[in-house]
């Protein structure tokens, strides 16, 4: 018996000399990096930090990194955060899981806000009896195929590549369940988008991925392709967009994946990088030009999509069709707010370049009412239009439609992570590393997307018959006020009035420039 106990303090005796030496060498492989490390430092000349401070410097960029995710879950009041507070997403995540919205002992918005928008409450609100449906509307009454609906929000631009395969198949399921159409984004039709079975807008954007020919150019048998399928109901010629407004669309090699590249008819690998326009659409004329094209060629409604920046273009625009007929009218324009997007952009383009929706909506809506295009051209907003304060408000200034990309990544699972332009989106959402896209089950978030479009139709409804209108598309500019900067409000038919004249500021790029 002593001989056991001799034999098992011997094993365990060796164990912990073992155990010692292991840790001895993982003591120096740490000492060697750390010197390594601050040999590294000491001699670099582009980081005066590192330099003075080797080593030690280095954790600036660490504490730097967190510090975002520290402000947004530890020290962000619920209504500060940008570019959406917590209340705003909270919202959202609770419509998507169908859970109760409702809120105790007051509200947390101040009220007093430049820029905050109050409903008009009725004295007679509509009873819950005399609610209606929300109303039909059609889309390219000029068309061969015009599209009938009555969605009333919808999911915005967001192509493959920019977000993932499960991200795309959750969507398209989601828009199905809701009764809702879907955009493509610029990236292409894929069986993703087609697997859910809703209807779908298909992005034309300035490269033509998915349109186009050996040399890039619009090809017409492959337009008739995409519109051979039942559910591509609408075409929308892609001008510019909130992210990045002058540029093209931008979609990091990481995220290029061979799938990718096949649909998009470029190399693996490689930075997606779409020119800043059409090369093929300098003027109006050529814009008119391509919506004719498009629509002739496909049968089915094509319009475009904006930032509103120069807008002297728009009443040159408006007198061109009116010139040529009103047939020759885009079906519909879709109206982007200068506030950034899902993708990834330049922060000088991001923070100082274009209009937000906030004035550019209410502008284009007074030029469709003054040229009398108002019927004709049908109003798509979008841009941050996440709750139902935001939705009903761009109702009421004139939008037909709402969109948005942002609000469904919410559904979808996204926590403003804040890395949809890199490959490591912690939500699967916005990534292709197959790792991180295992937390995204589409059936599962198909329904919380059905249900956040679901629920922001039945808020926004609420609003309406507050205001005394039996269902929201009959909103109008008398429901909603303002608030100014002395912190009273007027009432939006009063703030939003179409000046007199406008500069007439061409924004047709100089003809000799271009090749």
């Amino acid at each position: 018996m002593f001989e056991n106990d001799k034999v098992e303090l011997t094993f365990l005796l060796d164990v912990l000399v073992y155990m010692s030496a292991f840790l001895v060498l993982i003591l120096g492989v740490a000492v060697l990096y750390v010197i390594i490390i601050y040999i590294a430092d000491v001699t670099q000349t582009k980081h005066a930090i590192r330099r003075n401070y080797p080593v030690v410097g280095r954790l600036r960029y660490f504490f730097e990194h967190l510090g975002q995710f520290f402000r947004q879950y530890f020290f962000a009041m619920d209504r500060e955060e940008l570019p959406f507070n917590r209340a705003e997403r909270s919202w959202v995540y609770r419509a998507a899981k169908d859970l109760d919205n409702t809120v105790a002992f007051g509200s947390t918005r101040n009220m007093h806000n430049e820029g905050s928008i109050l409903f008009v409450n009725c004295p007679f609100p509509v009873l819950g009896e005399d609610a209606a449906k929300v109303g039909e509307v059609t889309v390219g009454e000029y068309c061969e195929n015009p599209y009938v609906t009555n969605s009333l929000f919808n999911i915005s631009a967001m192509s493959f590549g920019a977000i993932s395969r499960p991200a795309v198949l959750a969507l398209s399921n989601g828009a199905y369940q809701a009764g809702c159409w879907m955009n493509t984004g610029e990236g292409g039709l894929t069986p993703y988008h087609l697997k859910g079975g809703c209807d779908i807008v298909f992005q034309i954007g300035t490269a033509k991925y998915g349109v186009r020919d050996e040399q890039g150019k619009l090809s017409d048998e492959k337009l008739r392709e995409v519109a051979a399928h039942e559910q591509v109901r609408m075409f929308e010629i892609k001008l510019s967009q909130g992210a990045k407004p002058g540029k093209g669309g931008i979609l990091p090699g990481g995220k290029v994946t061979a799938e990718i590249a096949a649909i998009r008819g470029i190399p693996e690998g490689e930075d997606s990088i779409s020119p800043n326009r059409h090369i093929d659409i300098k003027c109006i004329d050529d814009l008119l030009d391509m919506i004719e094209r498009v629509r002739t060629v496909t049968g089915k409604p094509t319009g475009f999509k904006c930032v509103i920046g120069a807008y002297g273009w728009l009443d040159e625009l408006f007198e061109a069709i009116n010139k040529r007929g009103i047939e020759s009218a885009p079906d519909f324009i879709t109206i982007d707010s200068a506030t950034g997007g899902s993708g990834a952009a330049p922060m000088s383009l991001i923070d100082y370049v274009g209009l937000p929706i906030s004035e550019s909506l209410p502008m284009v809506a007074d030029l469709l009412i003054k040229y009398n295009l108002k019927q004709r051209i049908r109003l798509i907003a979008s841009g941050k239009l996440i709750t139902p304060g935001e939705v009903g408000w761009a109702l009421c200034v004139g939008a037909d439609f709402v969109v948005t990309a942002r609000g469904f990544m919410f559904a979808l699972g996204c926590i403003q992570a804040l890395q949809c332009n890199k490959n490591t989106c912690p939500t699967g959402i916005t990534t292709h590393n197959r790792k991180l896209q295992k937390g995204l089950e589409p059936i599962g978030k198909a329904i919380r997307v059905s249900n956040y479009c679901r629920n922001m139709v039945h808020e926004v409804g609420v609003i309406a018959h507050s205001v005394g209108v039996t269902e929201p598309r009959k909103f109008n500019r008398t429901h909603a006020r303002i608030v100014l900067d002395n912190g009273r409000s007027v009432p939006l038919e009063e703030l939003y009035r179409m000046p007199a004249t406008r500069a007439a500021v061409s924004c047709s790029p100089d003809k000799e420039n271009i090749s």
